[in-house]
């Protein structure tokens, strides 16, 4: 394998190795953006949830996007 292979194979391991940090990351973000709105506005649990469910959505997102950028190799 070519040094200029090994460099993209190795970049590309990077990327979808990093995908479940990624998801959770986003989940987390959005519950705890929920977490803290529901305490500003005193509306408990429900921006929470609205937050988890906003965190879900953009997990499923980096999902669907990584899957796109794997259809091109």
């Amino acid at each position: 394998m070519a040094e200029k292979d090994k460099g993209k194979t190795f970049r590309e391991l990077g990327y979808f190795a990093s995908l479940g940090i990624s998801v959770a990351l986003a989940i987390v973000i959005g519950m705890a953006l929920g977490y803290w709105l529901d305490s500003v506005f005193d509306t408990k649990p429900v921006l929470l949830m609205v937050g988890l469910g906003f965190g879900i959505a953009a997990g499923f997102s980096n999902i669907i996007r990584a899957g796109k950028k794997a259809e091109k190799y």
